[in-house]
């Protein structure tokens, strides 16, 4: 089982691959493959990064950390469900750079490149290794809309992967933001420490200290994620004092099992990153194949409530199409009851749980679950 250890120096592939061929000289894509893979290329960004490579398993036609970055044909056939923007970024785009949903926060974007590219990105149809940098006038323009917009609170980095901006470039965009009165919190969301960890370099923790409060929130899929670089360049983001969230996509393939699920989250957790978001694919073309249905999401959340501790526990959404925002999609333990009260499902044990009204009759006791197996 691949453990992430790095390729030996002057292999001939020791470094991100970026193309059909590339993937094909790296033993990650059959030779037959090649033809489909570039035509996938042409419309689609590839690059897998070394630390990603080293986690692969090529013997695993299934290989769940190759399903997510390894080009597939049919990324090439759009549904009728999937759109270019299927979280409405550019309709509350109010200046490059920006996009304004929600009252108190809002996204900055000062960049579209990534260490590596997803299968299933939902803004895959503008991301890509030109980068899409904001020069310093849109910068500035951006920053500027931040600085005269008093009821935002939050300020999210994304993109694009914020990491990937030189120290310098972030440190400046985090130093403007740190000296608006109004800005209380700054979010960025990143693969770097997972998928590029030696990114996360002296220099970059020297411009992560602000004295406004800054989250990181790493995206990360599944347990083998964490191997050995990654844990290490999370502990070097916990010693530096910057709380660590987590967030992943529900996939089929990669995650779509409560083994899966509850390996992932434990995996976050001894690398002190809480759990925060489970996000319900968003429908970006050329992306069904990753799709799990949320009946079946819901289901599989169910299976470890009670044999997970909170702490592992994310909140499952769908970005609502047309940029109505996040809702999230359960699963429900409680139902209301006709003439007061609610009935309960217990996490522990399978007896039903009414809890009437304060002033009503004692509840009748359930049946405990049996005790954990020793």
């Amino acid at each position: 089982m691949p453990d992430g250890t790095l390729p030996r120096p002057g292999d001939i592939t020791n470094r991100t691959l970026r193309s059909a061929e590339d993937l094909v000289a790296a033993g990650l894509l059959p030779e037959a493959a090649r033809e489909a893979a570039a035509r996938v290329a042409e419309r689609y960004s590839i690059s897998v990064t070394q630390s990603v490579r080293a986690l692969i398993d090529p013997t695993d036609p299934a290989d769940p950390i190759a399903r997510q970055y390894i080009p597939n044909p049919a990324e090439l056939v759009t549904g009728p469900q999937e759109l270019a923007d299927p979280i409405a970024d550019e309709p509350f785009s109010p200046v490059k750079g920006v996009v304004h949903r929600y009252p108190d926060r809002a996204l900055l974007k000062p960049l579209l490149a990534c260490p590596v590219y997803c299968r299933f990105c939902f803004r895959r149809e503008v991301v890509g290794p030109d980068g899409g940098l904001l020069t310093e006038a849109e910068l500035d323009a951006a920053l500027d809309w931040f600085a005269r917009t008093p009821q935002v609170r939050e300020a999210i980095l994304t993109g694009g992967d914020p990491l990937m901006l030189s120290p310098r470039r972030l440190g400046h965009i985090l130093a403007r933001l740190s000296a608006m009165p109004h800005i209380e919190i700054i979010r960025l969301h990143s693969r770097v420490p997972v998928a590029d960890p030696a990114r996360v370099s002296p220099a970059l923790l020297r411009v992560l200290e602000t004295e406004k409060a800054l989250f990181l929130c790493v995206h990360a899929n599944h347990a083998r994620e964490f191997a050995e670089p990654a844990r290490a360049a999370l502990a070097r983001l916990a010693r530096a004092g910057i709380p660590l969230l987590g967030q992943s996509v529900l996939l089929r393939g990669v995650n779509d099992s409560a083994e899966a699920l509850e390996a992932l989250f434990r995996a976050m957790l001894r690398c002190r990153v809480k759990p925060y978001y489970l996000h319900q694919l968003d429908r970006a073309p050329g992306t069904a194949r990753f799709e799990v249905p949320i009946e079946e999401g819901r289901a599989l959340l169910r299976q470890l409530r009670g044999r997970l501790t909170g702490l592992a526990w994310p909140t499952y959404v769908l970005d609502v199409p047309g940029g109505r925002g996040k809702a999230p999609l359960g699963p429900d333990f409680a139902a209301p009851e006709e003439g007061g009260g609610w009935r309960v499902e217990p996490p522990l044990g399978d007896a039903p749980h009414r809890h009437g009204p304060p002033d009503g009759p004692a509840p009748e006791p359930g049946r405990p679950a049996p005790p954990a197996p020793q």
